[in-house]
């Protein structure tokens, strides 16, 4: 998604002190290796400051991605929205589809194997989606919970440092309050508020 679908969400950031800047990409030309490149090149250019990374769905993986490495780059916390992290049933079902496969675009790979776990220094909060409105739903791939376009169990990484799941949709959760809240929650205190974290249920 483009910059300003996530104006909402920045705003709401913003009202809680913190100063925001959207990073776009493409994900079908470019692909996610530049963009993560290109996004350390931002965080670069903030040495010595704190710098929160915040990414929905691909971003997500996007931004682990960026930071998954031995550079020194500025500190601070990653939250990830929706995002496959372990691998997409969906991505997976779209690429065996010659007629929707382009959809993927540079990043199929990305989505469709994830990570095997998270060994990173960056502590790494994941909110996923209960809410099953979304193209997923439509391929019918997706067990149960899940936001419409990814399932809650795809978002649960070993190694995170904590998850919760919120009744949103997949694209619904930029536009959320509640999901703004425990991004503001993480970013400030590296947990989600109490009682919202589900990591050890499940």
């Amino acid at each position: 998604m483009v910059g300003f679908t996530l104006s909402a969400l920045a705003g709401r950031l913003r009202e809680a002190g913190f100063h925001t800047e959207n990073f776009e990409y493409s994900s079908v030309q470019g692909g996610p290796e530049d963009a993560a490149e290109r996004l350390r090149e931002r965080m670069r250019a903030h040495a010595g400051e704190v710098v929160h990374l915040l990414g929905h769905s691909l971003g997500g993986l996007v931004a682990l991605h960026a930071v998954d490495t031995k550079e020194r780059l500025p500190a601070g916390r990653v939250v990830c929205l929706g995002s496959p992290l372990t691998g997409s049933a969906s991505a997976r079902e779209l690429d065996q589809h010659a007629g929707l496969n382009w959809m993927l675009g540079r990043s199929r790979d990305m989505l469709r194997a994830g990570f095997d776990k998270w060994t990173g220094p960056r502590e790494v909060g994941v909110i996923a989606g209960t809410k099953s409105m979304g193209l997923g739903s439509l391929l019918g791939t997706l067990p149960s919970p899940h936001d419409g376009t990814v399932s809650v169990a795809e978002t649960r990484l070993p190694g995170i440092t904590d998850h919760c799941s919120l009744p949103v949709t997949h694209s619904g959760m930029v536009l959320s309050s509640e999901v703004a809240a425990q991004c503001v929650a993480f970013l400030r205190d590296g947990r989600f508020s109490a009682g919202a974290s589900d990591l050890q249920s499940g």
